[in-house]
């Protein structure tokens, strides 16, 4: 079966996550996408630890399915192959800070004179407009100008660096993805491509949902360990004997009752429904007690037959191996250039007709020249 998105062609000017990722999604649902890369400016993530089988894990993994083209776009001739290119595309990602395209000799109007259908996505920490426009971040510098890092962690230690990149994946890509999609529908009622400007920085704000709300129409400054689901009631990590950690999210009543009656706590049932924040911080200190007193896999054996809302903190390791991710085929085996394969991560959607799928790791640079060109 091919994935749904087969009828489009993808070029893809974007290095490291935001753009990569984004062209993951594409290519796994189906899209033809050809990587451009300059020889002698090579991907990050090409070279970066660990490697398995000799490829970086993180470029086996963020450029699985995509074809690859070495080309110095400096060079004289090479936006020549670009322009002869993009007639047979129907869309354009790339990552660079505004105007570095159109120095190229290669920007959006240059391409939409040549492809009016064209649809262009252009990935930036800050945007195509404003005064940040030109100005270099990185995902928690978007985090932190969004929001988002102002009511999280705890109050007493701060913002955390998160282990995941939020405002690139998340934001950048995810938010690309929908940008393109919803332009590729636009085109196919009206024949008319466009420009999609999409600022990870916009997106990483947007992400402030509930607490964006009580926050500028509510009048509630969030903050950390603020509100009931940034560790302002019982809704949070416990400790456990051997030192892991188990999430509770009881919070409807009959999740909390059921908590409060597996911990031997049935009194402190109607203070998990309570919004007194002593009552919270009491059932707090009787959770924290209570869960300290076995090893996370006691706990998880107490909580399998139990619809609680509580489960452990697993690694990454652990979560591959886990039953339910097991089921949804969320670990594949993708096809390497020698016949082998590497372990990765599978594809988050499902579709009932139009299956994903990669049919090999990231490619060696260049690695399609000769059939390109």
């Amino acid at each position: 079966m091919a994935g749904p998105l087969t009828s489009l062609k993808v070029l893809d000017f974007s290095t490291l996550l935001p753009g990569p990722y984004a062209t993951m999604l594409l290519a796994d649902m189906g899209a033809d996408v050809l990587r451009v890369e300059a020889p002698d400016r090579m991907d990050l993530t090409r070279v970066m630890p660990p490697h398995d089988g000799g490829v970086s894990t993180a470029h086996g993994f963020l450029n699985r399915g995509k074809r690859s083209l070495g080309l110095d776009l400096k060079k004289e001739g090479s936006t020549d192959v670009i322009k002869d290119l993009v007639k047979e595309y129907d869309v354009v990602i790339e990552q660079f800070r505004p105007g570095v395209m159109d120095r190229l000799g290669i920007g959006y109007e240059t391409l939409k004179a040549i492809n009016p259908g064209l649809i262009y996505c252009a990935i930036t920490g800050y945007g195509q407009t404003g005064p940040y426009r030109h100005r270099a971040g990185h995902d928690i510098n978007y985090l932190s100008l969004a929001g988002v890092s102002s009511h999280c962690g705890r109050a007493d230690s701060g913002p955390p660096p998160m282990g995941i990149q939020v405002a690139d994946v998340a934001g950048g890509s995810h938010h690309a993805v929908m940008g393109i999609l919803a332009a590729v529908v636009h085109r196919q009622q009206t024949g008319e491509g466009q420009f999609v400007d999409v600022s990870m920085t916009d997106a990483a704000f947007a992400l402030n949902a509930m607490s964006g709300a009580a926050s500028l129409a509510g009048g509630q400054e969030q903050k950390p360990e603020g509100g009931m689901l940034n560790g302002g009631s019982f809704y949070d990590y416990y400790q456990t004997a051997d030192g892991r950690w188990l999430s509770i999210g009881s919070l409807e009543p009959q999740f909390s009752a059921r908590l409060c009656d597996t911990l031997g706590l049935p009194d402190m049932k109607s203070f998990a429904q309570s919004q007194n924040p002593e009552l919270q911080q009491k059932l707090k200190g009787a959770l924290k007690a209570a869960i300290a007193k076995k090893t996370l896999a006691e706990w998880q054996q107490t909580f399998a037959e139990q619809d609680a809302c509580v489960e452990p903190v697993l690694t990454i390791t652990e979560a591959a191996e886990h039953p339910q991710l097991v089921a949804r085929d969320m670990v594949i085996e993708v096809p390497r250039e020698d016949g082998s394969s590497q372990r990765q991560i599978g594809f988050p959607i499902k579709f009932g007709v139009t299956a994903c799928s990669a049919s090999h790791v990231g490619r060696k640079l260049g690695a399609d020249n000769s059939d390109i060109l």
